[in-house]
């Protein structure tokens, strides 16, 4: 069974492996031993606390193989950015072009630069490893950051993004950058990325303030705004399966889509609903599976079956409250793993 658990002092190693093998443009798993060490212990001291607002935490989570005791992926969330830490972004805008003399009235196509300082809140870090992604781990993965989101709203911003990993190829060059950011920073697309973990002050200090006309630039970087990187495309159509739409805006390094959604419109937010545990025993056989969560801080996920009586009761099997860390009277959450699943419980129409 895979089970999603909050991360330890002890997934460091296992965690620089998966950053190692995400590649570039995975900006938040840099391959940097102290940077993820110091990732883990932010998102550990994040659990520990009991903020009456976001203020910036760090959540890591890891998906671990019962079976083994190894992490098979890892994923993340950011409460709220802001503040010292500001997000960057270009946000796509036109500008009008009107001339009576020549009879043209048109707009032209711009990149904006644009910092927030208050929120939003951020998901990402995702990463399977390779051997795991097949029935549907990678969407596991995605909707236990929904579900604990739904448990804790009060520690996450209301509105909720998604930076998507752009057009970079295997040796690290991205075309947007070329074209854009290497002229300002003089430094190649994998270092800037880097960068951007340790201290994001040189953004700050050498980012063009001044519009980015679009046709200005080569096609190849023109082809690359608000693309997806071939290897992030699941991931972005799980987010789109939960709501998440373009925010006409993208990247500053490799001008990769950034989606969003507001916290409580996401899907699995919600519909997933609340039952306390009455049974833990076996399910009849062919039990829709779904995502299901403890609802404490010590946050587990996992996928198994769920009975729900008529009273909003559930009954689940033993490895699944042994995984989820529950018994008899304690609540759990659950939800169907895709819109428009149809049944996705066995019982009497609850979830």
């Amino acid at each position: 069974m895979l089970v999603l658990r909050p991360i330890r002092s002890a997934d460091l190693e296992s965690l620089l492996v998966m950053a190692r093998q995400a590649g570039y443009g995975m900006t938040t798993l840099p391959p940097d031993k102290k940077l993820l060490q110091r990732r883990i212990e932010e998102s550990m001291d994040a659990f520990v606390i009991h903020p009456e607002k976001p203020r910036g935490e760090t959540y890591l989570f890891i998906l671990e193989d019962t079976a083994t005791g190894r992490p098979a992926g890892v994923c993340g969330m950011v409460s709220k950015v802001g503040g010292f830490d500001p997000f960057f972004s270009y946000r796509i805008s036109s500008i009008p072009l009107v001339s009576p003399m020549l009879g043209i009235n048109k707009t032209m196509p711009v990149l904006e630069l644009t910092i927030m300082y208050d929120g939003p809140a951020i998901v990402g870090s995702l990463f399977l490893l390779p051997e795991y992604r097949k029935d549907g781990n990678g969407r596991l993965l995605s909707l236990s950051r929904f579900l604990f989101m739904a448990q804790f709203p009060q520690r996450f911003d209301p509105h909720v993004i998604a930076e998507m990993r752009g057009k970079i190829d295997a040796d690290g060059h991205s075309p947007f950058w070329d074209a854009v950011g290497r002229h300002f920073f003089d430094i190649d697309f994998p270092r800037a990325d880097y960068l951007t973990m340790v201290d994001k002050r040189f953004i700050v200090e050498l980012m063009p303030r001044h519009p980015i006309y679009i046709p200005l630039l080569g096609s190849a970087a023109q082809e690359a705004i608000g693309k997806v990187h071939p290897a992030t495309q699941p991931a972005l159509k799980i987010l789109q399966d939960e709501g998440f739409v373009f925010e006409n805006m993208v990247d500053i390094f490799e001008a990769g889509a950034v989606v969003g959604c507001l916290r409580d419109k996401i899907r699995t937010v919600r519909e997933s609903r609340v039952g306390k545990v009455h049974r833990i025993a076996a399910l009849p056989e062919g039990a829709d599976a779904v995502a299901l969560s403890n609802t404490a801080l010590d946050f587990r996920t996992c996928r198994a079956g769920v009975q729900v009586d008529a009273d909003g009761g559930v009954q689940i099997d033993g490895p699944s409250a042994e995984a989820l860390l529950v018994k008899v009277g304690d609540n759990i959450r659950y939800v169907a793993l895709r819109s428009g699943a149809g049944a996705t419980v066995r019982g009497n129409g609850h979830g």
